[in-house]
């Protein structure tokens, strides 16, 4: 055999077949290996689980058969037969600013509040001269004093101008008062005037109507309406006052007390915390 065929006949028995090249492994994937091979530290908080809520949480079926609803109105009359407005006010007047610096804040909160308010701007007039400064300071812990003095200031001027200084006693009219939304101007058309021309939805009316079913409304503004279909017109001023006084009471939003609730057999909500 000739020499150059013997050394390549040689070269070609002692190469190694080349093994399968490996697949190079991005940095990124490298260390989410190292990180996953890595031990947790022992102070690491352990992950919280996602809470589910039920869908219409807190709200029961409807239920607005007249009987039951007569009956649930007979109770909570025997059970809060004076109850009334917590505002402290001594005119229509009062009554309105009380009512607008309420949103968001307590009523105790409000009545320690509006003492000196009165005391140093008695009138709208006066109130819509004042200093806005000077008022956002006087009302400042009821929160969001800026818009709530912007409210009851433009509520002065345009009573005072407009109005003669007198609280109007139509729902139109108040409706076109600064901070005097639906649900304000029905406290004081009820509360100051008597006069019944809708149903006063607060937290404590919207949380327990739902819950008695006697709405599934989720805007104050249908519950109300909801509300004006069932409850009778010569009860709708001294029903908010019951609910609202049942709901601080009793039929709390987070853990409403159902072993001492007088309607509890009437309730059928979703959310209850005990059931006779």
């Amino acid at each position: 055999m000739p020499k150059k065929l013997a050394n390549a006949a040689k070269k070609t028995a002692t190469k190694k077949t080349p093994l399968k090249k490996a697949v190079k492994k991005s940095p990124t994937k490298k260390a989410a290996k190292k990180r996953a091979l890595k031990p947790l530290p022992a102070n690491r908080p352990a992950a919280k689980p996602i809470a589910t809520v039920p869908s219409g949480h807190g709200v029961a079926k409807l239920e607005i058969k007249p009987a039951r609803v007569a009956e649930i109105l007979k109770i909570l009359n025997e059970t809060y037969p004076d109850v009334e407005c917590a505002l402290v006010h001594k005119d229509a007047w009062q009554l309105l600013v009380a009512t607008i610096l309420s949103a968001q804040c307590t009523d105790v909160r409000v009545n320690m509040v509006t003492p000196k308010l009165f005391a140093t701007y008695p009138t709208p007039q006066a109130m819509a001269n004042a200093p806005i400064e000077a008022l956002e300071e006087l009302i400042r812990t009821t929160g969001f004093y800026h818009n709530k003095a912007k409210s009851i200031q433009g509520a002065g001027r345009v009573i005072s101008e407009q109005f003669g200084g007198k609280v109007p006693e139509t729902m139109a009219e108040l409706l076109t008062v600064p901070g005097a939304a639906r649900k304000t101007s029905n406290v004081v058309l009820g509360v100051a005037y008597g006069k019944a021309e809708g149903v006063v939805v607060d937290t404590h009316v919207f949380r327990i109507s739902r819950r008695l079913g006697l709405t599934r409304s989720d805007t104050p503004q249908a519950v109300e309406q909801d509300l004006m279909k069932v409850i009778p017109q010569d009860r709708w001023i001294q029903f908010s006052h019951e609910l609202i006084h049942h709901g601080r009471l009793i039929c709390e939003a987070r853990k409403p007390k159902c072993a001492a609730c007088p309607i509890e057999t009437l309730c059928h909500a979703p959310d209850k915390t005990w059931s006779s």
